[in-house]
């Protein structure tokens, strides 16, 4: 985004700004102990101080940033411990809605599915990172829309974040899109075939994928943990 940025009408001002600085900060252009700029980020959305504040509120909730009075807000190294907790509550959320994913995903969202396996292998095939993250994360939304659950996604969508930057960085070499889509396919034949106990089984072993990774790539890339 730049100067002259268009914002959504449907969706506050301090929302989208929080969601741009989120996916730069999990797509690793921000770096930890960098200091975010109230009046350089206003300037840079031309917008007042007030959503840039409000948005700097919703990163800290998030765990990303810590807000230091009179000092500034600065983007926070990842919590290996954080993001541990936050994949347990994530695994309980998402397995109780995957298993009823299987008896209510009907042709519809059987499509829709199909069709983001379809968009992932071709992100994959581009090497496009970030557009490969969008997609897995709209694929685990719409399995829990499938459910009517939406709730359900909110609140894995709220406690994620610092999860996210660590599937960023393992995208390049310890868990490679390819893997990632195998896992998904797993889970997508079983929702097909409304096999609730193959689903919950192919969701569990694909959200546990990041615990086997955490300690190789805290290893390569040290300097962004704590």
């Amino acid at each position: 985004m730049s100067v002259g940025y268009s914002f959504n009408s449907h969706e506050p001002v301090n929302q989208q700004i929080y969601r741009k600085l989120r996916q730069e900060i999990v797509c690793c252009q921000i770096d930890p102990g960098a200091l975010l700029s109230e009046k350089e980020i206003s300037l840079r959305f031309s917008v007042s101080r007030q959503p840039v504040r409000e948005a700097f509120i919703k990163l800290a909730e998030a765990g990303l940033v810590q807000i230091l009075p009179q000092r500034g807000t600065f983007v926070k190294k990842i919590s290996a411990e954080r993001v541990a907790d936050a994949r347990f509550i994530r695994e309980a959320v998402e397995l109780a809605v995957v298993k009823q994913a299987a008896e209510k995903c009907d042709a519809e969202h059987l499509f829709q599915l199909e069709d983001n396996l379809l968009q992932q292998r071709r992100a994959a095939l581009h090497n496009d990172r970030l557009e490969f993250l969008r997609l897995d994360d709209a694929f685990h939304q719409q399995i829990a829309q499938s459910t009517g659950n939406l709730l359900a996604w909110e609140t894995i969508e709220n406690i994620k974040a610092t999860m996210d930057r660590v599937r960023f960085l393992t995208l390049e070499e310890v868990t490679p899109p390819v893997v990632l889509i195998e896992q998904h396919q797993i889970i997508f034949n079983a929702l097909k075939a409304q096999d609730s106990d193959a689903a919950e089984r192919g969701m569990r072993d694909h959200l546990r994928q990041l615990a086997l990774s955490i300690e190789p790539i805290t290893a390569q890339n040290a300097a962004w943990f704590e």
